[in-house]
């Protein structure tokens, strides 16, 4: 059994996911759920000798040195997939994304309207986020994509891996890989602003420095696309803030309500038909009380506001949810359950008063 075997039976499978585990059959994640392969168990060899057969000499002398690492693989005819190989108490084990070759278009994963607005900024921070697997790069891509088709710009993308390969159409777009083309996020964010982007886009802002660094490229007249792992708009805001040091919270509310722009929130739902999933979105437009809001401190008010700014484009995760169910996309079950996803939302708490 190959890498390339198991990638052209998953994706004759529409999974998403491959999970390799020493002592376990293969595994795949179908439509959010798992579900095991009916072969034998993989040994630790096979796994080992799986992974290690995609991996360049150097990502080979990475992961016997740290023991795991990120990166790309791609095979013509099967398409490109992100691969996080790693050990657990059992041996070496891999978790590998499958990307889809084609990349989508705004419309056809179902993105807000907005989003096209959100498209034509020309600087500031637009912010995707939610829970891993629910699509964020996907909805990235788009984004992007839509751009490409409709601007000229230069687009700069700093990755950990690269996923979704762009070829230049009106924009001029170079992707860098962190430990490919870059040292780190930081380094590559630092070089970006010398390097005349027009939009930047940040795979992931995971730590102090990235985060300050995409804020001062947004407050320098750049448009920075990045993404965040929070279930809510106001919980993005507040995240944001409590990564720095008490000191700097202040001058940072400050600096996020100036550069601020769009958060967009989803996660993924299961169909009706139990054949696929749809995104649901809850959307946050900046507006002056937004951020006289942010600026303030009062993020918990934020929610009040989106509730009014519909006509922005503004919506809550509750009003996309129950537009899904209205027109008999999702079931109850599975719109109360998307409802009571995060427990920093209290409208969504509230899931039972849309039924």
């Amino acid at each position: 059994m190959n890498l390339n075997d198991l990638v052209d039976n998953a994706r004759k499978q529409f999974a998403s996911d491959i999970h390799l585990s020493s002592n376990h059959p293969p595994i795949l994640r179908v439509n959010g759920e798992i579900r095991f392969l009916r072969v034998n168990p993989l040994t630790t060899e096979q796994v080992k000798e799986i992974i290690v057969n995609v991996m360049t000499d150097e990502q080979k002398a990475n992961f016997e040195k740290e023991w795991e690492i990120d990166f790309a693989y791609s095979v013509e005819g099967l398409g490109r997939f992100r691969i996080n190989a790693y050990h657990d108490n059992n041996g070496p084990a891999a978790a590998i994304r499958l990307i889809n070759s084609e990349i989508l278009t705004l419309e056809q994963v179902k993105a807000p309207k907005v989003m096209e607005k959100i498209a034509a900024l020309h600087k500031g921070l637009i912010l995707v986020t939610g829970p891993t697997g629910s699509g964020k790069t996907t909805t990235v891509a788009a984004l992007i994509h839509y751009i490409n088709k409709y601007f000229s710009k230069h687009i700069l993308t700093v990755e950990d891996p690269i996923e979704f390969v762009h070829k230049s159409d009106r924009c001029l777009i170079n992707q860098r890989e962190v430990g490919a083309h870059s040292r780190s996020f930081a380094r590559a964010l630092k070089s970006a602003l010398r390097e005349d982007p027009d939009i930047i886009m940040v795979g992931e802002m995971r730590d102090l420095e990235t985060i300050r660094l995409a804020m001062t490229a947004a407050e320098t007249g750049h448009l920075v696309i990045g993404t965040l792992h929070t279930s809510s708009a106001p919980q993005t805001i507040d995240r944001i803030i409590d990564v720095f040091p008490p000191e700097e919270k202040a001058l940072i509310r400050v600096m996020l309500s100036n550069s601020i722009e769009a958060v967009i929130t989803q996660q993924l739902i299961r169909t009706a038909d139990e054949q696929s999933r749809v995104a649901a979105h809850e959307v946050l437009i900046a507006n002056s009380g937004i951020r006289n809001l942010i600026r303030e401190g009062k993020i918990p008010q934020i929610f009040s506001a989106m509730q009014v700014g519909g006509n922005l484009g503004m919506q809550l995760m509750k009003d996309s949810v129950t537009a899904h169910l209205n027109s008999g996309l999702i079931t109850k079950e599975s719109a109360m359950l998307a409802l009571n996803q995060g427990d920093d939302n209290a409208q969504q708490k509230r899931s039972d008063s849309i039924f």
